[in-house]
């Protein structure tokens, strides 16, 4: 009996992984969001490739430098907020989780898991510590931070304030210091206005046409700006429930704001990849402070308004001085409106490169991919690591060198989301991949012709730090699970486990259980899975199809091929009575040569049963073996095979179309 948890009926559950570098010391794609600490002269930063990073930014130095990197996060980190004076960060994901965060020590002290998609927006109240999270499940929640820091994996309930009400989904947020108001934009192009101590609605302001972006509120709440896509960011009197003023500075969609503290000044940035600077007294009055070289998804500007950090859908960060801003803004003709005040950025934080394009080779085992600055990678998805370097070649033309008239069955997805390789494994095709060991060297123990599960061999490895996989020794199991001994002798002669016997995958790759297209269950590194808490969690989130093979160590069933045999037309043989074979799909063509010489033209005495069911029959000498190959051939489609192809291959390359395979036999030219 195998323990299953409740649940009716039972999410599917994937198992996932991401390859890539122990210490992603760079960006790998977007920057979404931004925080400064004055006190500590850090900044952090996050975006889509789910990595929260901090950085020492001393303004003497052009380059930032890193600090570390909070991970937990298991897709886009869309906003961050640092709380109690800086030593609490919160932060919001498309993994539909926010996290609360140690900031002094990066680590993560609590995961809230009540929004149901995609959390979009963070609004802070600094006065009443205060922290409010909406998204794409339209929900809008309040948090209480002192309350949620003092969570303990005892005390482990928090109550939350929901604003519900809202009719599309969240993009913005915003609160006043003293949380007297919070204001959301959404998809329904209207500003929703809440009390946020009696969750009332107080009011809808209706005027924008397009989704609503970005959002300011001033200090004593009693106006507020918006930024959409349709271009347009709007002031309004929030006593007066009306628009008192609409800018059009930007000749595209706006996506980023943020405003002076005298709420006087408000920045701008959006798909235009243009920073401008509106003074909210003046009539027209706006001035372009910088151009980006990518669409503007965040402005922070720091607490002295002297100087702002840009983020933007690229990996690099740049920080903006604002000096010139007040006296250009100031000029009645304003003659160089189109020159930016600042042409260089005074800081810069160094992005790295993000994977964009990806091809899956047919052995099913490496993918070539490129990147943003065009270079090559060979990658091993079942060893999880990099394999080689290419650099700047063509991508096609690589695809087409690494080309291989081999089939092996899909069993693997991948996703590049974040700017690395993600790869997902499902219950469905998991097990599809069945390869002799040797034609994709690995060595097994005994030499023989072993057949491996790509599948299995990779969470076996994955798992392999998990100590419910030691319970069994596999060679106590069906012999041996995938042909070998799961475990070696170190010095010291004690027996150390060793997932699969072949190999290990590096021990900082996450690995990721979740919900199939679904929420995130459970991430750690592949080397923590012996941890106490890893354990009970692996314990409660790995699914049976996983179980079973890491842990029972049940070999996968092997795929099955069905085919005729029949004589070709040129053969002169009568055509035979269809009678259907099957066979593993690994089976290379040469044993059914031998079928064909020995058993179908009964060149030996022997019964038919010579590999029906796919159990070839062992022991045929080499000479009748070199005989079949000498003087009979198999064709498919009138081509005809080589015999070291497999069934797989001959379908997939040869037979291409749909029904049961069909081989044609007949004796060689020659003879």
């Amino acid at each position: 009996m195998h323990h299953r948890s409740q649940g009716n009926p039972r999410k599917k559950v994937q198992v996932s992984f991401v390859i890539r570098d122990e210490t992603e010391k760079q960006h790998r794609s977007g920057v979404n969001a931004v925080q400064f600490d004055p006190a500590m002269n850090r900044l952090y930063t996050a975006g889509r490739d789910s990595i929260i990073r901090i950085w020492n930014v001393n303004s003497s130095q052009t380059e930032a430098s890193y600090f570390q990197s909070m991970e937990h996060h298991t897709d886009w980190v869309n906003d961050i907020v640092l709380c109690c004076g800086g030593k609490t960060l919160i932060s919001a994901s498309s993994d539909a989780m926010v996290k609360v965060w140690n900031a002094h020590k990066g680590f993560c002290m609590s995961t809230l898991r009540t929004h149901k998609d995609y959390v979009k927006a963070l609004a802070y109240a600094k006065e009443k510590e205060y922290v409010a999270s909406g998204g794409l499940d339209k929900q809008i929640f309040l948090w209480d931070v002192n309350t949620l820091t003092a969570l303990t994996a005892a005390n482990n309930t928090v109550t939350t304030s929901s604003l519900s009400g809202q009719k599309d989904s969240i993009y913005s947020l915003a609160m006043n210091p003293a949380c007297s108001v919070i204001v959301s934009g959404s998809t329904e192009k209207i500003l929703r206005v809440w009390d946020p101590r009696t969750c009332v609605k107080m009011m809808k302001l209706k005027g924008h046409t397009d989704n609503v972006k970005a959002l300011a509120v001033n200090k004593d709440a009693t106006q507020c700006l918006s930024a959409s896509s349709d271009g347009t960011i709007k002031l309004w009197s929030l006593g007066q429930q009306r628009c008192i003023a609409t800018y059009r500075v930007h000749n595209d969609g706006v996506w980023a704001l943020r405003a002076n503290d005298a709420f006087t000044v408000f920045y701008s940035g959006g798909r235009d990849r243009n920073v401008y600077a509106t003074d909210m007294r003046t009539p027209n009055s706006s001035a372009l402070v910088c151009k980006e070289s990518a669409p503007i998804v965040k402005i922070h500007l720091l607490p002295d308004e002297m100087s702002m950090w840009v983020a933007t859908t690229k990996s690099d960060l740049h920080k903006w001085s604002t000096k010139g801003v007040q006296s250009r803004l100031s000029q009645q003709e304003n003659e160089d409106k189109l020159v930016p005040i600042c042409s260089e950025p005074s800081q810069t934080i160094q992005g790295g490169t993000s994977i964009q394009q990806y091809h899956i080779l047919n052995d099913k085992r490496y993918i070539l991919t490129k990147d943003s600055n065009e270079n090559v990678v060979l990658w091993d998805i079942l060893k999880a690591c990099k394999v080689e370097d290419l650099g700047k070649v063509d991508f096609d033309i690589e695809i087409k060198n690494k080309f291989k008239m081999v089939y092996v069955p899909p069993w693997f997805s991948v996703d590049l989301k974040n700017g690395m390789l993600n790869i997902h494994l499902e219950e469905s095709d998991a097990f599809a991949a069945w390869v002799c060991a040797k034609d994709v060297g690995l060595n097994s123990i005994d030499g023989g012709d072993t057949k491996v599960n790509f599948g299995g061999l990779l969470l076996q490895a994955l798992l392999e730090h998990w100590p419910k996989t030691h319970a069994i020794e596999p060679e106590e199991v069906n012999g041996q699970v995938n042909g070998f001994d799961g475990s070696t002798e170190d010095v010291s002669g004690e027996r150390t486990p060793m997932g699969n016997g072949y190999f290990s995958v590096p021990g900082h790759t996450p690995v990721i259980l979740s919900e199939v297209n679904g929420r995130t269950m459970f991430r750690l590194l592949c080397r923590d899975a012996g941890g106490d808490s890893e354990q009970m969690l692996l314990q409660d989130t790995v699914p049976q199809w996983v179980n079973d093979i890491t842990v029972e160590k049940t070999q996968p069933k092997f795929n099955k091929i069905s085919f005729f045999l029949q004589p070709h037309s040129t053969s002169g043989a009568k055509t035979l009575k269809k009678d259907r074979l099957s066979a593993s799909d690994m089976l290379q063509i040469r044993k059914v040569l031998e079928h064909v010489y020995e058993k179908v033209l009964g060149v030996e005495n022997g019964s038919q049963q010579g590999m029906v069911n796919g159990k070839e029959q062992e022991g045929q000498d080499a000479a009748s073996v070199s005989n079949a190959e000498e003087k009979v051939e198999l064709l498919c489609q009138d081509q005809v095979i080589d015999p070291n192809m497999d069934l797989r291959t001959v379908r997939y390359f040869i037979w291409k179309t749909g029904g049961d395979l069909t081989l044609n036999y007949r004796y060689k030219s020659t003879h």
